[in-house]
């Protein structure tokens, strides 16, 4: 009698975890349904998309900035992406959704204009005056392009685009030209420690 109770006894526990997984896997097969319709689409936020389930391929560049239209002055545009057969975006039930890119805000300012100017009129200043820098551009045609020194520098640092408009925007060039991405140093910006450093004082400094 005793062996046939503690019997029972072991076997209550293993009834309650059979259930309790025979529940889990209703939970999520219900909650699979939820996601993947009656013709195997899966529905899902696709902005939440990682890199290879969409693909984003109308730009709609605009002629007039060679950027993707509505660029905004904090650098970001919207586009048209599809998702991946199968997938279903939730926000317009079907495969196409806006994602955001960045962009460079531009404001008229030519690439080619402000080279050809500084070029052919840097030593009158023309050029700075074009880019927006009054100042320079007088101090520059009051002194001939300060000996023609400051012309020859000014024409190195707008072909390679160190020099932009004053008012910080980016210059107008082909979308797929020969853009440069100038990376700056900032109070936001943090030097990762590197293996080739010495640790001396308690501080990393490199050789």
């Amino acid at each position: 009698m005793q062996d046939r109770l503690t019997h029972q006894h072991h076997r209550g526990p293993r009834r309650w975890c059979t259930l309790g997984l025979v529940v889990m896997v209703v939970l999520a097969v219900v909650a699979l349904a939820e996601c993947v319709g009656a013709g195997g689409e899966y529905y899902t936020n696709c902005s939440s998309l990682l890199p290879g389930q969409y693909l984003c391929t109308d730009y709609s560049i605009d002629p007039l900035t060679q950027q993707p239209r509505g660029c905004t002055k904090a650098g970001r545009a919207k586009i048209i992406c599809n998702s991946a057969p199968g997938i279903i975006c939730t926000e317009t039930n079907n495969g196409t959704f806006e994602r955001e890119i960045p962009c460079k805000y531009t404001n008229g300012y030519s690439y080619e204009t402000a080279l050809l100017l500084s070029v052919f009129l840097g030593m009158f200043g023309v050029d700075r005056i074009y880019l927006g820098y009054y100042a320079i551009g007088l101090a520059k045609f009051c002194t001939l392009g300060f000996l023609f020194l400051g012309q020859l520098i000014d024409i190195i640092l707008i072909a390679t685009q160190t020099v932009g408009p004053a008012d910080g925007s980016h210059y107008v060039i082909s979308y797929f030209g020969a853009g440069i991405e100038v990376i700056r140093m900032d109070n936001m910006t943090y030097r990762m420690p590197q293996e080739d450093w010495v640790m001396t004082g308690g501080q990393n400094k490199e050789l």
